[in-house]
């Protein structure tokens, strides 16, 4: 009988235990800064109704079906998906348990997705993402749309860190819905057509396509005027890092009270996060930026990754005020969402960030013969017991290829115990060797736990 291979599934990415190691201590960062503003986590389940799924935006294409191998019902499926986002079910979330939980709730949720996808560079069938949002009952003061991209920021700031991943440096793009939907109010399109949510699809469409092709579209399926498409795109070219948006909007000479809000609201986020930039964070007002999915109605989020621009947007969001309704009270939201997969595979295999071991271990205590694994296994309960990860050596081999055993696996330090009961410890990297108590010893912190290696800030 012949026998293959398996083949890797596109677009569903597997990591080996030292890169899984560098997604690991990604999550433990993450969870530690959203912690520490108050976000409490949550996990949803895998699946939604078909009818939660597709309620929101374009999304029919992503979805993926449920449905057992001998199907039989009239649909052919089960009527639930796989969910392509974590907005989608945790707005499922808060109106379900709406009645048990505090407002305004502040949730934070790393979990996988599923889209179907074509994959590519930065885009997968099953990836994980990490969210944090804040979702009020009835009402949700613009204040949080300032705390929401604080924190993000300062998650990523985080993992740019030389001692964490060494993320590139990254730009975060804002822009607000109001101001753009305001303006297009102001040059005299109509909500109630849908003049204006076409228009706002085409411009977002503007980092795939020339603008000539958009200025194009703009008129033929929009049905905007020549000089309505010229605003658009004039509105759509501005891009500052500082407040002077404002004055290059007004210069436009457009004007409608919804964009006057959405200015204002625009320039408050920008001044409140100043002070967060730096040489690797910048923080730019992007006023071409606007979401696919149609639930954000005002701040809107995008990040690019220095170095990875094709992969498009790492972390975006936005604020949904009526995503989530029960018919009686609304809650308004205001959330973001890093591509964990997104931002972590590229770097992995192409920039070979990994582990400096493939194990947590720190130590793998030697065994001199088979008849000595029971004290062997004493000496490691007792270095665990301290706190210290270890292992027991798989066979009672000759001590150096024991010792290389240890090298292959990135472990730092092998223990040895003499017949008379006598220990030692070695650092097979110094080759520094020695006596040592099991019951006290500890190796020094920096080899506790694997070390990221590979990023060019080390």
């Amino acid at each position: 009988m012949s026998r293959s291979v398996p083949k890797p599934l596109s677009g569903f990415p597997e990591f080996l235990p030292a890169q899984r190691e560098v997604e690991r201590q990604v999550i433990e960062s993450l969870a530690r800064t959203f912690e520490l503003h108050g976000f409490a986590n949550i996990e949803t389940r895998a699946v939604e109704p078909l009818d939660q799924l597709l309620r929101k935006g374009d999304t029919s294409k992503e979805v993926y079906l449920l449905r057992r191998l001998h199907e039989e019902s009239a649909e052919g499926h089960a009527g639930i998906g796989l969910h392509f986002d974590l907005t989608v079910p945790f707005a499922r979330y808060v109106l379900e348990n709406a009645g048990r939980l505090e407002f305004p709730f502040r949730r934070y949720q790393i979990q996988k997705v599923w889209r179907g996808e074509r994959p590519q560079d930065g885009r997968f069938r099953e990836f994980a993402q990490a969210d944090i949002d804040i979702v009020g009952q009835g009402e949700l003061g613009f204040h949080h749309d300032v705390e929401i991209t604080r924190v993000m920021l300062r998650a990523l700031t985080e993992l740019a860190d030389p001692t964490s991943i060494g993320l590139p440096g990254f730009t975060l793009q804002v822009n607000n819905r109001k101001l753009i939907q305001g303006f297009y109010l102001g040059l005299g399109l109509s909500a109630d057509n849908g003049d204006v949510d076409e228009t706002m699809r085409l411009i977002d469409k503007l980092d795939k396509m020339p603008a000539e092709k958009i200025r194009t579209l703009l008129m033929d399926e929009a049905g905007l005027s020549s000089e309505q498409a010229d605003q658009c795109l004039a509105l759509a070219g501005i891009s500052t890092e500082d407040e002077s948006f404002e004055e290059a909007v007004r210069a436009l000479g457009v004007t409608h009270d919804l964009l006057d809000e959405g200015l204002a609201e625009l320039a408050e986020l920008m001044r409140a996060c100043a002070d967060l930039a730096s040489d690797k964070v910048r923080i730019r007002a992007e006023l071409k930026i606007a979401r696919g999915l149609d639930y954000y109605t005002g701040t809107v989020f995008e990040t690019r990754l220095d170095g990875f621009e094709s992969m498009g947007s790492i972390c975006s969001g936005g604020r949904y005020d009526s995503l989530a309704s029960d018919g009686r009270t609304t809650y308004p939201g205001v959330g973001i969402s890093l591509g964990l997969s997104r931002v972590l595979v590229p770097l992995v295999n192409k920039a070979g960030l990994t582990a400096d071991r493939s194990v947590p271990s720190a130590v793998l205590v030697a065994l001199a013969d088979d008849g000595s694994r029971a004290a062997s296994d004493a000496i490691a309960d007792a270095l665990r017991a301290n706190g210290t990860p270890c292992e027991v050596a798989a066979s009672a081999q000759k001590f150096g290829k024991q010792i290389r055993y240890a090298e292959r696996r990135g472990i730092p330090f092998v223990w040895f115990t003499d017949r008379d009961g006598n220990h030692q410890v070695k650092d097979i990297r110094s080759g520094v060797q020695v006596d040592a108590d099991p019951t006290s010893w500890t190796p020094p912190e920096m080899d506790l736990k694997p070390t990221i290696v590979g990023n060019d800030n080390q």
